[in-house]
């Protein structure tokens, strides 16, 4: 079956602007286009279109989206079972959080108790399966399943003083560390805060702790932009590298 731009965007609930900006950047070709000037959209299109809202509805940008539909292996069942994985993680951490919401409607209205680590557990959950989604191949590949499932378990067991703690040590990590950056002197009384209150700050969700560890984590930072990008936000460019060459230095 075949479908006028207009048609299409009707279907798929998107705008004709859209699909000619796809069109432009080489992201959704039309099928054809018309005696009279019409793009016009087959099969192959529509399922081609699914898969990319689906990757959008992820917050998946167009450079990357496009980037994942023209590699060589692409398998769309594959995509589809990923696309499959993804949503149930997505809709556990709904669940958890509208299972926390609702208790704590209840518990603000004196129906029932709460303990500490209740209130939190929806807000840990959502967390947690955002570095899943992020980072956890990589992490899972580097330490193994069991040393992750651990340190997830790790974390969501954390009292609300603990986490409040974390927090603070990161805090202290990153105004550290912006000094750090300033100053380039890798062996100061700041460049060994940043290392200690790193340590700290693993020691709240690692099952458990070795220099080989810290070290790798160090390298992981620089070695993918991703994660790179976490300390690069929020202290500054070349943060990353920094805490990598303290961490390397004082381990």
């Amino acid at each position: 079956m075949e479908y006028t731009i207009k048609k299409i965007a009707e279907l798929s609930g998107i705008s004709t602007r859209t699909l000619r900006y796809y069109d432009e950047i080489d992201l959704l070709k039309p099928a054809r286009i018309n005696t009279s000037g019409y793009r016009i959209y087959g099969t192959k299109e529509i399922d081609k279109l699914q898969q990319i809202l689906f990757y959008r509805s992820l917050d998946l940008k167009l450079e990357a989206i496009q980037k994942l539909l023209n590699t060589p292996n692409y398998d769309p069942k594959h995509v589809l079972q990923d696309h499959y994985r993804q949503l149930l993680d997505k809709r556990q951490q709904i669940d958890h959080l509208i299972l926390t919401v609702e208790k704590t409607l209840r518990y603000q209205k004196g129906e029932i108790t709460m303990t500490d680590k209740e209130k939190f557990v929806g807000l840990k959950q959502k967390k947690l399966q955002e570095n899943e989604q992020q980072y956890g191949k990589e992490i899972r590949e580097k330490y193994g399943e069991k040393m992750v499932e651990a340190s997830n378990q790790k974390w969501l067991d954390l009292s609300e003083e603990d986490y409040s703690r974390m927090e603070a040590a990161e805090k202290e990590i990153l105004e550290a560390l912006k000094i750090v950056m300033n100053t380039k002197e890798y062996q100061s009384k700041e460049a060994e805060t940043v290392f200690f209150k790193h340590k700290e700050w693993l020691q709240y969700t690692s099952p458990t702790y070795s220099v080989e560890m810290h070290k790798g984590l160090g390298q992981m930072y620089v070695g993918d932009e991703r994660f790179a990008a976490y300390y690069d936000k929020r202290a500054g460019k070349s943060a990353a590298q920094t805490l990598n060459q303290i961490i390397q230095h004082f381990a």
